[in-house]
């Protein structure tokens, strides 16, 4: 399993940017898909997660939660971080990340150790 995210880039705050995370080889449908971040001289943190279709929902971390949306579109093995209303405090590197196994309750599928493949990241970063 490859994934392969775009999108990010220098944005003024309160802008949006759009990041795509394409996923090759698996089955894509049967993944839960995550967005993780990492500042600098910071831990990676979670930021969404969206399950595979009829297995959950999705979930935001707080401090983007009203601002940022994970959508996926399963045709096309690809998921989505709509990201509107950016903060300097977003700016980070921004990973997608594969998450094979489906876990009771929401708890887990937050924590990096979920993820099972990682793409490379994409910096976002946020002008004041």
């Amino acid at each position: 399993v490859q994934l392969q995210a775009s999108g990010g880039g220098l944005v003024q705050t309160g802008g949006s940017l759009r990041l795509s995370c394409v996923v090759s080889g698996g089955t894509f449908r049967t993944y839960a898909m995550a967005w993780f971040r990492q500042g600098a001289g910071k831990e990676r943190e979670f930021v969404a997660v969206i399950r595979r279709s009829g297995h959950g929902g999705i979930y935001y971390a707080d401090s983007v939660k009203g601002r940022f949306t994970i959508s996926r579109d399963n045709a096309k093995s690809t998921a989505y971080l709509q990201m509107d209303s950016l903060k300097p405090e977003d700016t980070a590197l921004y990973y997608c990340g594969v998450q094979t196994k489906n876990y009771a309750g929401t708890y887990y599928h937050t924590t990096p150790d979920a993820v099972d493949y990682w793409g490379k990241g994409t910096q976002v970063t946020v002008s004041s």
